[in-house]
């Protein structure tokens, strides 16, 4: 599956085969992909928890208001941040780190459901369960495993959300059907 299918057609996946593990080989292909992420200055601030022990995964899911269904997947990677890494961007960081994880387990034929955790009522339980020092962050966990549903969503449409050099421009000055002129000219 090439990147601009897996972009269009991952979907948070909320139902997983109880009865299928997750292999270990495809949890490290998408843990490698996120650690090829970007980051502010190359900061890197991410690890990961693998967590695929099923007490585990149901006290998370217990933890966590909307992420019950963490008890029926095969695997929860929770994503840490290290603030000291990258001060300011830390978060942003893990962000786009997660997004890669989500986009090579879709290309793997697994379902993910990223649920936030930084700065919400659950990041202090779920540090205290899983041992995460004090000085790191939870960013989000993700329930990791094959789909036992196909989810359909849809998209604000393309022109609904972008503006042209300032905020409210929603077109050129002049029609590009009219002109020809590409929307962004010179490239």
């Amino acid at each position: 599956m090439d990147v601009l299918e897996a972009i269009k057609t991952r979907r948070s996946v909320r139902r997983f085969d109880r009865g299928r593990a997750v292999e270990d080989e495809k949890i490290e292909v998408s843990l490698n992909a996120a650690r090829w992420a970007p980051s502010a200055n190359n900061s890197q601030p991410w690890e990961f928890i693998v967590v695929k022990r099923e007490w585990t995964r149901k006290k998370l899911a217990s933890l966590h208001t909307w992420g019950r269904f963490m008890s029926e997947s095969p695997a929860v990677i929770c994503v840490v941040a290290d603030p000291k890494r990258s001060p300011n961007y830390y978060h942003g960081d893990a962000a786009v780190a997660t997004q890669n994880l989500l986009l090579s387990a879709w290309a793997q034929g697994l379902g993910t459901c990223w649920m936030g955790v930084l700065d919400t009522e659950f990041e202090a339980p779920v540090k205290k369960l899983l041992k995460v020092p004090e000085c790191r962050r939870i960013v989000c966990l993700v329930a990791m495993g094959y789909p036992k549903e196909a989810p359909k969503s849809t998209r604000r449409t393309l022109s609904s959300i972008t503006h042209i050099e300032v905020y409210g421009r929603k077109r050129p000055r002049c029609s590009m059907h009219q002109t020809g002129n590409r929307l962004f000219p010179g490239r």
